[in-house]
């Protein structure tokens, strides 16, 4: 069985009442995707730092899934020889 290993950076900044992320997936090519999320918090809600966190991070998430699938796409299109878009879905 042949095991690979990705990791995966993911930085937290807050500024005033906004939340970013950013989430940096490793490859084991050495090439790298970036994903990025951002929470903003009402000023009237309290203020629980582990909430917009969670958001911003969620988004930077489900924003690297998108650019994964979509190069995952390209590649299998590029694999087939398609010059249609080959459609992929999360599920």
């Amino acid at each position: 069985m042949d095991t690979k290993r990705w990791s995966m950076e993911i930085e937290i900044t807050e500024e005033g009442n906004e939340t970013f992320a950013r989430a940096v997936l490793f490859s084991r090519d050495k090439e790298h995707l970036i994903g990025v999320g951002q929470a903003r918090r009402n000023p009237a809600d309290p203020m629980v730092h582990e909430i917009g966190d969670e958001l911003a991070v969620a988004r930077a998430l489900a924003d690297l899934a998108s650019k994964l699938l979509t190069a995952a796409s390209s590649d299998v299109a590029k694999a087939t020889g398609s010059r249609e878009p080959v459609h992929l879905s999360l599920v």
